[in-house]
């Protein structure tokens, strides 16, 4: 099973960026897809972005799309999402987590998370 730690979130402005990480313990990272997911307070979890084993086919959210973008290195078993003109509803707790063959749905046990604040 995978183990999954997200770092990099914080207080941004409205147009700003952050780039949050996942890093990944175990070998299996390497042939699973992966996503990111965010929990506003209130809010159920939602599905942002995902990407395939290879990083090669990559699928977001209506809402961050042209905005965020994920990438993986899989020598460095790490996953990546770059936050780019964050807006004040991009605020949320954001998560990583392997996916199923949907590359939406996640399964596989949740980390701490890292918050992500925008301010407006």
């Amino acid at each position: 099973q995978v183990q999954l730690v997200e770092s990099g979130g914080g207080l941004a402005q409205a147009g700003g960026s952050l780039k949050l990480s996942c890093a990944a313990s175990g070998r299996t990272f390497r042939t699973n897809a992966m996503g990111w997911f965010r929990q506003a307070p209130g809010k159920e979890r939602e599905f942002v972005a995902s990407i395939s084993w290879s990083g090669g086919t990559t699928y977001y959210a209506d809402s961050v799309k042209g905005r965020f973008t994920i990438s993986r290195d899989n020598a460095k078993n790490t996953m990546f999402l770059q936050m780019n003109s964050l807006k004040p509803e991009d605020t949320a707790v954001y998560y990583c987590n392997t996916v199923w063959s949907d590359f939406t749905k996640p399964f596989g046990s949740w980390g701490q998370g890292t918050q992500v604040t925008v301010s407006s």
